[in-house]
């Protein structure tokens, strides 16, 4: 079975269950509060720490967090909690 065709039954059977698209695929949940606090979630690493951005490394793609006094407030293996002044939130792949 090509990758494409399993990617597609996998596809088929988490909407047909219903299940939550973010625990089947890994995907990065992002949930900011204002423009003082992000929570991320499904995190795999973080790639760079100053006070200006933070850039993690999530299972499918690199998520960078900019703004001012950013802190990494604490994490875990699961997620992480940024506060500062949140500019802007960037995705690559």
């Amino acid at each position: 079975m090509g990758k494409n065709k399993l990617s597609r039954v996998k596809s088929n059977i988490v909407e047909s269950l219903e299940l939550p698209k973010d625990i089947m695929y890994g995907a990065v949940i992002i949930s900011a509060t204002g423009r003082n606090q992000v929570l991320i979630e499904n995190y795999k690493g973080i790639i760079e720490y100053t006070r200006e951005k933070i850039r993690l490394q999530t299972k499918n793609c690199q998520v960078t967090i900019e703004g001012k006094r950013l802190m990494i407030e604490y994490y875990t293996n699961e997620e992480m909690k940024i506060t500062g002044f949140i500019q802007g939130i960037l995705y690559d792949s």
